[in-house]
């Protein structure tokens, strides 16, 4: 699934696929907000960690489970 995370004051957005559920990434994504928490941990597919602070998000885009692949399978 595709994952977008604005930034405040920042024209760029962080973009990654995750093999986590959209329930799970909601609920993480809440948790951190809820709690006060001053950071935001998610994982991608490829094991790679983004900490985002708290206080700089702008939004979170949570994408389809899995995007439709166009090309041939060798």
């Amino acid at each position: 699934m595709e994952i977008r995370i604005g930034l405040r004051n920042t024209p760029r957005e962080i973009a990654f696929e995750s093999k986590q559920s959209a329930a799970e990434v909601e609920k993480t994504v809440s948790e951190s907000v809820d709690s006060d928490s001053k950071t935001l941990k998610l994982v991608d597919d490829k094991g790679r960690i983004f900490i985002v602070p708290t206080d700089a998000l702008a939004y979170v885009e949570i994408g389809a489970e899995e995007a439709r692949r166009v090309g041939f399978i060798a």
